[in-house]
């Protein structure tokens, strides 16, 4: 039997990824807001070499399981989206609405590509 090792280059870098509290409350007290109908966006601009990305969930979201798991297809969007290289250095805190726990896939990835094509338009626009 093989170990599970990860392979190389396929997760988010630990500085690619919001970890700190006080980067969390800076996106949610100075920054700005997208809407979607299951998140919200947060972001304000950072001193970082690329966009970082943080999720919140809270119980009302679902269960622990319900909430990993769509944590890791966050991450996973965010890891895949295509146009990433083109957002602009900032912290993004991706916040689930209640009940998202429910929402498939397909659905969770057109909303939040969505969301994340608005920052790279809206980049593109103030250029």
């Amino acid at each position: 039997m093989g170990s599970m090792t990860s392979t190389g280059g396929e997760e988010l870098c630990r500085h690619q990824r919001l970890r700190h509290r006080v980067d969390f409350q800076r996106c949610y007290r100075k920054g700005r807001r997208k809407h979607g109908s299951v998140a919200t966006l947060h972001f304000h601009p950072n001193e970082q070499q690329e966009a970082r990305l943080g999720i919140t969930a809270s119980r009302k979201v679902g269960k622990a399981v319900v909430r990993h798991r769509i944590k890791r297809r966050i991450r996973e969007i965010f890891r895949r989206f295509e146009h990433r290289s083109s957002l602009p250095k900032m912290d993004i805190v991706v916040h689930l609405r209640p009940g998202t726990g429910g929402t498939d896939f397909q659905t969770l990835q057109k909303e939040i590509s969505t969301l994340l094509g608005s920052l790279v338009q809206r980049a593109a626009s103030r250029r």
